[in-house]
């Protein structure tokens, strides 16, 4: 795939919740944390839907069903229905659903969420691989999944049987802090078999097929908070994309993002829906935004002026991806971003 590389975020005079018909919401980091919502969530998601936006929530866990999801979010006080959820549990039944027959066992290594997927495409989920598995689907299974299931795994595609994953997240939001997600169950596979598994969650086409083929989306917008999944796959999809920063993704890990992380828009959070997005300019051998105008230097990113944090690091990512091209931006920025509390 072929794209221009993003020098700077895109301005919007209109609300991106006007611009775009549907918004595909990533949910650890963006919608809630920890099972609580997230500051804003619950208002800016209820004003962009009586707006005439569509919300679908798009998320690489496969452990819950999305009817699971969605009583979570409506209790929440974001109405939701197990149609407006895309899981990557769905993504990757449908992937194994194209490469066996219908009605084929497959070995099932993951929670309810995947095997109710399995189901949804026609396919039998079963637990052991003495039970003539077909394929062998990897999902989260949560913290307690037994040690064993990952043993199962391993004979299975010892004896050839193909090896799917819902997604490689390495880590997983938890409560107490971030886990371990399912890409690093899958680490103990591949260990174990060096064998690679088919992979369809974010940032992966799979993921995203899945996503337009269950909404509909003629004009999607991805919201996310972690580039290397949501932001990315926005950019695989040839789609674009809002960087909220109320998850893993902070000014330094933004200013460094190579070409495939540069998201089109950035805001605080989830009220960046129902705003327009500031233009960024060329001035004074740098960029400006709002009050702050950023340069690259020989050894470090400058910023001069004052108003709007978002505006300043708006500015400081034009002026660090612009100095990058093509690759990742290494200088110093971290006094730039103090300055605006980032």
């Amino acid at each position: 795939m072929s794209q221009t590389v993003r020098t700077r975020t895109d301005a919007s005079v209109r609300p991106l919740s006007e611009v775009y018909d549907t918004a595909l919401l990533d949910l650890d980091g963006v919608v809630y944390a920890g099972g609580n919502a997230i500051e804003h969530a619950v208002e800016s998601l209820g004003s962009a839907r009586a707006g005439g936006m569509h919300l679908a929530y798009v998320t690489n866990n496969a452990l819950r069903t999305p009817e699971a999801v969605a009583a979570h979010l409506t209790e929440l006080g974001i109405p939701a229905h197990a149609s407006d959820v895309v899981t990557s549990a769905q993504a990757v039944a449908r992937l194994i659903s194209e490469q066996v027959p219908t009605g084929a066992r497959v070995l099932v290594i993951g929670g309810e969420g995947l095997r109710a997927a399995l189901r949804e495409r026609g396919l039998e989920p079963v637990e052991s691989a003495d039970d003539d598995p077909v394929a062998v689907a990897q999902g989260y299974g949560g913290p307690e999944l037994p040690w064993g299931r990952f043993a199962e795994a391993a004979y299975a595609i010892a004896r050839g049987v193909p090896w799917f994953a819902s997604n490689t997240d390495v880590t997983i939001p938890s409560a107490r802090g971030i886990a371990p997600g399912n890409g690093a169950a899958v680490e103990v596979v591949r260990l174990a078999t060096g064998a690679e598994p088919q992979v369809a969650g974010k940032p992966l086409p799979p993921m995203h097929r899945e996503t337009i083929l269950r909404t509909g989306a003629e004009r999607p917008l991805v919201v996310g908070d972690r580039l290397d999944t949501d932001i990315e796959g926005a950019f695989n999809g040839d789609v674009d994309s809002l960087l909220v920063l109320t998850g893993v993704t902070d000014g330094a890990r933004l200013l460094a993002a190579a070409p495939h992380h540069r998201p089109t828009y950035v805001d605080a959070d989830l009220r960046g829906l129902l705003a327009g997005q500031p233009e960024v300019g060329v001035a004074d051998g740098g960029f400006r935004c709002g009050g702050w105008t950023a340069t690259a230097g020989a050894e470090r990113l400058e910023l001069q002026g004052e108003g709007e944090a978002l505006d300043g690091l708006r500015a400081l990512c034009a002026a660090a991806w612009t100095a990058a091209g093509g690759g990742c931006c290494g200088l110093d920025g971290s006094k730039a971003l103090a300055r605006l509390g980032l």
